[in-house]
């Protein structure tokens, strides 16, 4: 890789990490090609990215970017998994390490504030953007329907009461 190449990396790694809601970093190290591309597909179809880049240009990347300083957790084989939503890259990375022992969550970073591992698997374990629109969605229509149904049985039991008098009367 030439020096060109190395700075056209570090900017974009450092452009993904200012766009990025949270960055995981985990070790990979003896994870085969094929689980890697299967890592990277979940994470794209989820919203994410996974990056596997030198240390040194990782930490060149982190100067100076608007997230917090996660720099210690770069030694060894490193993967890099970043989304925009702040859950999603701590999601997909947690499920796929616990089906997979070879990729072991180091610890990351969540706008200015640094996760350990212990911090990443609490990340992973919240609901997604999308899931809690879903919740507030159905918490909002909940009460409608409640409100509604509550109207309309007055009208019913007076309706069921005089076609019961109706009919004992036909009766009789």
């Amino acid at each position: 890789m030439d020096k060109a190449e190395k700075r056209e990396l570090v900017s974009s790694l450092h452009d993904a990490f200012n766009a990025s809601g949270s960055v995981v970093v985990a070790h990979y190290s003896g994870l085969s090609v094929a689980d890697m591309e299967d890592l990277r597909v979940q994470m794209k179809q989820a919203g994410g990215q996974v990056k596997v880049a030198k240390n040194r240009l990782a930490k060149l990347a982190l100067e100076n970017a608007e997230i917090a300083d996660f720099s210690e957790y770069l030694t060894g084989p490193t993967v890099l998994a970043y989304s925009e939503d702040p859950i999603t890259a701590a999601k997909i990375s947690a499920k796929f390490a616990k089906t997979n022992d070879k990729l072991v969550i180091l610890g990351g970073a969540m706008g200015e504030t640094k996760l350990d591992a212990a911090g990443v698997a609490a990340l992973s374990e919240l609901p997604s953007l999308d899931e809690l629109r879903a919740k507030l969605a159905g918490m909002l229509t909940q009460p409608a329907a409640k409100i509604a149904s509550v109207l309309q049985a007055p009208g019913g039991q007076v309706a069921r009461v005089v076609s019961a008098y109706s009919q004992k009367g036909e009766a009789a």
